[in-house]
């Protein structure tokens, strides 16, 4: 027996695994920053559930979620589609190995001094606005809609982003962490009924964003200078400098190194 533990432990079978473990765990940071991590978690709820009707033989339940997991497999391509183009895309360019870092409170506190000070600018000048702040649910396929920028955040930048009839004005900006990933990208419109009609297509994808996504988004309206924040579908208007760096304070915590299966970090 010791002697066949050895030819597992041999070289090539340890490289073997080191792969195929290192593959696996890039492919979870690649679906980490995509809404497809709720979807799996959802593929995982439906298998556990099959596995306890079996156990207690409920037939008819054991019958419907096995049918549906046939469903599941087969529509998991076309679900999937935007993840599986992005990470071949990724490997194209030799991306699929780039590592991330994370917040610690310092940053986070540093983020939203000039998330603040370029919000209270804009909001004098009445320059429109649309900031759209990441957080557990990742925005990776609305960042494909915009333009590229991968840049720290800072006042400056957002103000110069979003001045009237510059080519990025249009749209908005994502961040991720301490850097804003990309500008003048393109958010779904909310459809709620119930949001007033003096709102406009900004508000409107702000709330729109927040309907599909744990987003935080901050924006400043261009007809009235007004400052608002959407979350959860919500919209909270007429907020002041430190209304505004209080709640953005209290929403975007750190984001520190985990060990969670679906946290992990390089």
């Amino acid at each position: 027996m010791f002697d066949q533990f050895l030819k597992i432990l041999n070289p090539i079978n340890l490289l073997d695994i080191a792969i195929v473990a290192f593959v696996i765990y890039k492919l979870m940071m690649i679906l980490k920053g995509t809404r497809a991590v709720q979807l799996i978690k959802g593929l995982v709820v439906l298998l556990i559930a099959t596995v306890a009707s079996e156990i207690l033989g409920l037939k008819s339940i054991n019958w419907l979620l096995e049918k549906a997991q046939t469903v599941f497999f087969i529509a998991i391509p076309i679900v999937f589609q935007p993840e599986l183009r992005r990470a071949l895309e990724q490997l194209g360019r030799g991306k699929l190995f780039v590592r991330s870092g994370y917040l610690a409170q310092e940053d986070v506190d540093k983020l939203v001094n000039e998330i603040v000070r370029a919000i209270k600018v804009m909001a004098k000048k009445k320059i429109g606005a649309l900031v759209v702040i990441e957080r557990q649910t990742g925005l990776a396929d609305f960042v494909e809609t915009g333009i590229k920028i991968d840049g720290f955040v800072t006042s400056e930048l957002l103000i110069n982003t979003f001045v009237p009839k510059t080519p990025l004005h249009d749209g908005a900006v994502i961040i991720r962490g301490d850097r804003l990933l990309a500008a003048s990208c393109f958010l779904p419109l909310s459809e709620n009924p119930n949001l007033s009609k003096e709102l406009g297509t900004r508000h409107r994808a702000a709330v729109g964003v927040t309907e599909v996504s744990d987003a935080l988004v901050v924006m400043v309206s261009e007809e009235t200078g007004v400052i608002s924040v959407a979350e959860d579908g919500k919209l909270t208007r007429y907020l002041d400098e430190i209304t505004l760096k209080e709640l953005l304070l209290n929403r975007i915590e750190p984001q520190q190194k985990s060990t969670h299966f679906w946290n992990w970090r390089s």
